[in-house]
């Protein structure tokens, strides 16, 4: 944690501190009046206490021995979503989960006895309230206790933390998701090993060893002059269509990992290409509607970019059984905005089985897109297709002039 968040953190601690104290000073004054005590300057030392509780951005709440609510200030009115009027008077349970009451009192119970309490704010496990309309949600709550000799008082303080949770789950499934991806990463790598060594192996392996036995035919033959040099030349044609078609192979292979032209001739050629050998494998029209012809893309930029549109006519080819594909890139305003849509059976929803957080290309897509300061968005439903927005600011993509 830097400076600043130690320093956010102990102004955040002292407030609290400073909240409880006034809270614990407005309990104080109803248990005097409580137990009839009214001097004039005690009173008005009560009265402004009281107002600072009432003004205090934490829920509080105070409860009698028999867990009754004698104390509801206007936060706790905003949290519960309830009046005061209908909260006084009204036991405790009421705004505790029906699961959590039973440990609650065990809870209220033992701290009146041993006075040591778990439930301290910022240090405890986050508690469900309940909502006076039923909505359960996070909180952090601190309790403390004072006896005005008629009986024990416990105040409650307590404070929603419902976006802290949720960017807590936020960070805890990214996470997640990254190391899932760095496992699937490995995985990919090492099948990747296998593919191109399965090639090299059958394909380059199979025509060098044929090129090999040629020439060792075409050696004996002129050693020994039984063949008519018409035949010789004949099996040198063939050596020559084989060699052509090693040199395919080879390029073949060096493309699948990465175009010599998205290095040589940049993003939006490479982009031609790809659409391009899709058509040609899968059967499968790709319409491009690019707007972005004078845009110079840096080169992790353009990497980026070629990788996304590849993942996604990956998996138009593996999941959508479309006919036609649409690639629309545009520039508004200050985004590089590209949409990849096909007329494919889609999803039935955007978590289906291709919008599913477990979809490692997906996954890919958007770190790619994040790293870029960018997002990934998706839009689908069962029949209509899939479509995948992906915007990435203009000045993190954009290749200034001058620069190499």
């Amino acid at each position: 944690m830097g400076v600043h968040g130690k320093q956010r953190s102990c102004a955040a601690l002292l407030s609290s501190g400073l909240v409880a104290l006034l809270a614990g000073g407005a309990v104080l004054a109803f248990a005097r009046q409580r137990s009839g005590e009214t001097r004039a300057q005690s009173t008005l030392n009560e009265a402004r206490m009281q107002a600072i509780v009432r003004s205090s951005m934490e829920a509080i709440i105070t409860i009698d021995e028999a867990q009754r609510i004698v104390i509801f200030n206007p936060t706790a009115e905003k949290l519960f979503r309830c009046a005061t009027e209908d909260a006084l008077g009204a036991p405790l349970s009421r705004f505790i989960p029906e699961r959590f009451r039973e440990a609650h009192a065990r809870h209220v119970a033992q701290f009146g006895i041993t006075g040591v309490s778990d439930r301290q704010m910022g240090r405890q496990l986050v508690l469900f309230g309940l909502r006076a309309d039923g909505e359960e949600f996070p909180i952090e709550a601190s309790i403390s206790q004072i006896d005005d000799g008629s009986g024990k008082l416990y105040t409650v303080m307590l404070r929603d933390v419902t976006g802290r949770v949720k960017a807590d789950e936020a960070l805890r499934r990214s996470r997640e998701e990254l190391r899932e991806l760095s496992a699937n990463l490995q995985n990919v790598r090492e099948e990747e090993k296998t593919r191109i060594a399965r090639e090299l192996h059958d394909d380059l392996g199979q025509q060098l060893t044929a090129l090999k036995m040629d020439l060792s035919s075409v050696e004996a033959a002129l050693g020994e002059k039984t063949r008519p040099v018409s035949e010789i030349v004949g099996q040198l044609r063939d050596m020559r269509r084989l060699v052509d078609s090693t040199v395919a192979s080879v390029r073949r292979i060096a493309a699948d990992q990465r175009p010599i032209m998205l290095d040589d001739l940049g993003l939006l050629p490479a982009i031609d290409w790809l659409a391009d050998d899709f058509t040609n494998r899968y059967g499968v029209d790709v319409e491009r509607r690019i707007d972005a012809v004078d845009i110079l893309f840096t080169p992790p930029a353009a990497t980026a970019m070629f990788r996304i549109v590849q993942e996604a006519l990956t998996n138009v080819a593996r999941h959508a059984d479309a006919t036609r594909v649409t690639l629309d890139m545009r520039i508004d305003q200050r985004d590089c905005v590209l949409t990849v849509t096909d007329d494919g059976r889609g999803s039935p929803a955007p978590h289906g089985p291709r919008g599913s957080g477990k979809s490692f290309g997906l996954i890919g897509m958007r770190e790619r897109a994040r790293m870029l300061g960018g997002s990934v968005s998706m839009r689908t439903a069962e029949g209509e297709g899939f479509a995948l927005t992906v915007t990435l600011p203009l000045q993190r993509v954009q290749q200034e002039e001058g620069q190499p």
